[in-house]
């Protein structure tokens, strides 16, 4: 892929976000016009950062960012601004033109029909319905869908499949397919991957460059997979060659005279090994196979429901019932999309909705789909060390650590992590918390 043909150019780029967390340094790519790729690295390693610089957001410190003049992008946001929360559907999709769109209702109705969203009734009603009305999981397809909806030549997804079902990600995938124009995700959905992109943007934490891989997704991982391997084995072969010098200097070194040059001469190879060692990439370690324990001596009914609340014809309407949860027993919410599952996930969390019974001393841990539930402004340490009976730092840190939860992310705020370190964050607390009762909402 040659510089010149590039749409989308970094040159020597570097960032950080402050001195102790640097993104890039001195990061060359080009991203051609027409190319699908994936943007691959480590949580928190800096992705969506990038797509920060490349849509404006954040100002290289050094080095240059060239886009070819008039080119539009468009980046699927994570979170609905409050101030866009008041507005109606049709008003939300009009938001990001500069210039008036006529007849914009055909557009809105494919974009809805892509994140399968797609109104069951009167269509007209339901593009006068205020955004702040729509679930959180139908909240995160409305972004996706006002990104489509601009027709980008650049487009740029962030996990964009975290709030679609099987029918809602086969729809993104035959549109992404047949989209003409430029495509970066950023996914862990491996299939989704493969399905569509060209190629892989990896950002390697340990020199802060962006890597160019041609090819399948499949394809890419298995290179990349390969690579570490070999500088694993290089590593250990040099290690045991520096290892045997290091003894050979100390035996030479007690013998005086010609010897001592020899074992100077040796140190100086010593040295040029250490350097010629490779730093073995983090982002290509996994977080370790977890259990989350379950509360001690709880009783055998866990909770009972007499009744609870659902959405019909955008008014909430209570429904009568008599479920029982025993201990060790799981139970599965299904229903179509805005009939309130999250709405009572949330109130069932919380230990005190209508119709709730949760047996006393019982504890509630509840993940939640966009961890809202978690402190933003608390530091990751105290986000964890606050659910745990025994307070002990070293069995915290030891969780943590088979979550990638380092001695850097375990000092900040939960609110500067990005989406894949908070997931991480909440299955981390949900370890340490040992709960009696588990509620999940899209893990």
């Amino acid at each position: 892929m040659s510089r010149a043909a590039g749409l989308i150019t970094f040159n020597e780029v570097s960032y950080e976000h402050d001195a102790t967390k640097p993104i890039l340094k001195g990061a060359s790519f080009s991203v051609r016009r027409g190319a699908k790729l994936t943007l691959m690295g480590q949580n928190g390693a800096g992705k969506s950062t990038i797509f920060g610089l490349i849509t404006g957001v954040y100002q290289a410190d050094e080095g240059d960012i060239n886009i070819i003049p008039n080119t539009s992008i468009a980046i699927s946001r994570q979170v609905i601004p409050r101030g866009e929360l008041t507005l109606t559907l049709r008003e939300f999709f009009e938001a990001p033109f500069t210039e008036k769109v006529y007849n914009i209702d055909p557009k809105i109705d494919e974009v809805l029909e892509i994140v399968n969203l797609a109104p069951a009734g009167d269509t007209v009603a339901f593009k006068e319905r205020i955004v702040g009305s729509f679930s959180g999981g139908q909240q995160a397809r409305l972004l996706l869908a006002q990104a489509l909806i601009q027709n980008p030549d650049v487009l740029l997804l962030d996990e964009p499949t975290n709030n679609l079902d099987v029918a809602g990600i086969a729809h993104l995938t035959d549109f992404l397919k047949s989209y003409n124009k430029t495509v970066i995700v950023i996914s862990h959905d491996s299939e989704f991957l493969n399905a569509f992109t060209q190629g892989v943007l990896y950002l390697n934490v340990q020199t802060r460059q962006v890597e160019l891989y041609n090819g399948n997704y499949h394809a890419v991982v298995k290179d990349i997979a390969a690579q570490v391997e070999k500088e694993q084995r290089q590593n250990a072969q040099l290690e045991k060659e520096i290892q045997a010098n290091k003894d050979k200097v100390n035996y030479f070194s007690n013998k005086g005279g010609k010897m001592r040059l020899v074992a100077k001469r040796m140190r100086d190879d010593i040295e040029e090994a250490e350097e010629n060692k490779v730093e073995v990439r983090r982002e290509d370690k996994t977080i370790r196979p977890f259990t989350i324990p379950v509360q001690q001596d709880i009783p055998t009914d866990i909770l009972r429901l007499s009744s609870y609340k659902v959405i019909k014809n955008h008014e909430p309407k209570d429904v009568e019932c008599e479920i029982v949860l025993k201990r060790g027993r799981h139970m599965q919410i299904v229903g179509p999309n805005g009939i309130g599952k999250t709405t009572l996930l949330e109130s069932l969390a919380g230990g005190h909705a209508k119709g709730e019974e949760v047996a006393p001393g019982v504890r509630i841990g509840y993940y939640r789909q966009d961890f809202s539930n978690l402190d933003f402004n608390q530091t990751v340490f105290d986000c964890l060390m606050d659910v745990m009976d025994k307070k002990i730092e070293e069995d915290m840190r030891a969780v943590a650590a088979g979550f990638l939860i380092n001695r850097d992310v375990i000092k900040t705020k939960i609110g500067l992590l990005s989406e894949g370190q908070k997931g991480l964050v909440a299955f981390a607390r949900l370890v340490l918390l040992k709960p009696g009762l588990l509620i999940l909402d899209e893990p």
